[in-house]
C-alpha cells in the first residue's frame, strides 16, 4: 500500500487530490491518503446546502464550505480532525463494504488505547455511544475511494453553531444529515497518546495501519507537476466552484420574512440548481406598481447576492415597496453564504 499526506489544509485542495488519484493514479496498489483541514463544512453530494448550515455563522467565521462527490451527511472539520481515505480499485467486494476500510483504522485506535471504538450502523465509528467518525464512498469506472473523519481534538462548540440551521422555513427534498452525539478520541486514548499534535496523531495512525515502525520506510506516492496541475483543475472545476457547491442543490422552497418600520415583506421562493425558479412576494408594504414586475425580473436568475443586487439596481424600488430601503430588501432576499 502506498502512502500520501497532504501538504495543504484547504479542504478544496484535499478533496481534489483524492478525486484526481481515484481517476488517474496507478491503483495496482491501494493508496492510503491522510489530510487535515482548517475549519470547513463538507456537505454530501445529494444534500441541500441551506438545509444543513447556519449560513450567517459560516460567513461571519470564514468557514470554508464545499460539496464532496460522495454521499452521506454534512460534517464540520477543523485542525483537530484527521481525514483518511483508501483509494483503490473496485474489486467487487468494496462498494458499500465500509467495514473493510474502517477495520484497519479501528485496530490502529485499539493500539492507541481506544479499545471501545467500534463500527455501528452502516458507516459510523463510535465510542461510548458517541460518534467520532463518519464515512462515505465514491465509485466511478471501476475505481473508488472510501473516506472518513477522525475527531481527535475538534472544537465541538463550533459543530452545533456551524451546522445548526436557523428557524427559516425551508422545505427540501435533499438528504438531511442525521444528528448524532459526537465526541473526540483524545480522552479515550491511553495517556501517552492524549497529548499528541494532530500531525503526531496522524502519523501514529499511519504507522499502525501500514505496520511500520518508521514512516521513512513507507512506500510513498509522490505527486508530479502534472498531477498538481490536474489537481488544481479539479479544485477549480468542482470544490471551489459556486455551480458545484450551490448549483447542485436539490430543489427546495424557502421563505424569507422580515418586519420593517415601513411594512412587512415576505419572499417565498422555489430554488433549483442554484437558480430562482419561482418567487412570490407578500406583505403589508405600500407599493404603487404591480409586484409582478419584480417577480418576473427575479425569476430565473442565480440565487446569489450579486444577481439579486443587479435586479434591484434596475428597479424603482419605492414604487414597488414604498419606504422600505432597497438595501434592506436585497439583504433579506440574498441572505446566504457565498463561495470562498
Amino acid at each position: 500500500m502506498r502512502y500520501l499526506t497532504s501538504d495543504s489544509t484547504d479542504i478544496r485542495q484535499n478533496l481534489a487530490v483524492e478525486t484526481y488519484l481515484m481517476e488517474h493514479a496507478d491503483l495496482t496498489e491501494p493508496i492510503l491518503y491522510f489530510y487535515i483541514n482548517s475549519p470547513c463544512i463538507i456537505v454530501g453530494r445529494y444534500q441541500n446546502v441551506l438545509a444543513e448550515i447556519n449560513q450567517q455563522y459560516v460567513q461571519d467565521h470564514q468557514i470554508i464550505l464545499t460539496r464532496r462527490t460522495s454521499g452521506g451527511g454534512a460534517v464540520y472539520d477543523d485542525l483537530g480532525n484527521v481525514s483518511f481515505s483508501f483509494i483503490t480499485r473496485d474489486d467487487g467486494d468494496a462498494v458499500g463494504n465500509f467495514k473493510r476500510f474502517t477495520d484497519p483504522v479501528i485496530k490502529a485506535l485499539y493500539q492507541m488505547g481506544a479499545t471501545g471504538a467500534a463500527m455501528t450502523g452502516r458507516n459510523d465509528l463510535t465510542i461510548d455511544g458517541k460518534k467520532f467518525s463518519g464515512n462515505a464512498m465514491h465509485v466511478e469506472n471501476g475505481r473508488m475511494f472510501s473516506h472518513g473523519t477522525l475527531m481527535y481534538d475538534v472544537d465541538q462548540t463550533q459543530i452545533a453553531k456551524a451546522l445548526n440551521v436557523p428557524a427559516d422555513k425551508l422545505a427540501t427534498k435533499g438528504i438531511r444529515s442525521v444528528k448524532s452525539r459526537v465526541t473526540n478520541l483524545r480522552p479515550y486514548c491511553a495517556p501517552e497518546y492524549q497529548h499528541l499534535t494532530i500531525e503526531e496523531f496522524r502519523d501514529t495512525l499511519a504507522k499502525e495501519i501500514l505496520g511500520l515502525d518508521d514512516l521513512a520506510q513507507a512506500h510513498r506516492y509522490d505527486l508530479t507537476a502534472q498531477d498538481r496541475a490536474g489537481i488544481q483543475a479539479l479544485a477549480d472545476q468542482y470544490f471551489n466552484n459556486w455551480d458545484w457547491i450551490y448549483g447542485k442543490d436539490p430543489a427546495y422552497d424557502l421563505t424569507r420574512r422580515q418586519h420593517f418600520p415601513a411594512g412587512t415583506v415576505e419572499f417565498d421562493l422555489n430554488v433549483a440548481e442554484g437558480h430562482i425558479r419561482a418567487i412570490q412576494i407578500h406583505g403589508d408594504f405600500f407599493g404603487q406598481r404591480p409586484i409582478r414586475d419584480v417577480t418576473d425580473r427575479l425569476t430565473g436568475i442565480p440565487y446569489t447576492p450579486a444577481a439579486i443586487q443587479a435586479v434591484f439596481d434596475q428597479l424603482d424600488v419605492p414604487s414597488y415597496f414604498g419606504k422600505i430601503p432597497a438595501a434592506d430588501l436585497v439583504a433579506l432576499l440574498a441572505h446566504q453564504p457565498t463561495a470562498r
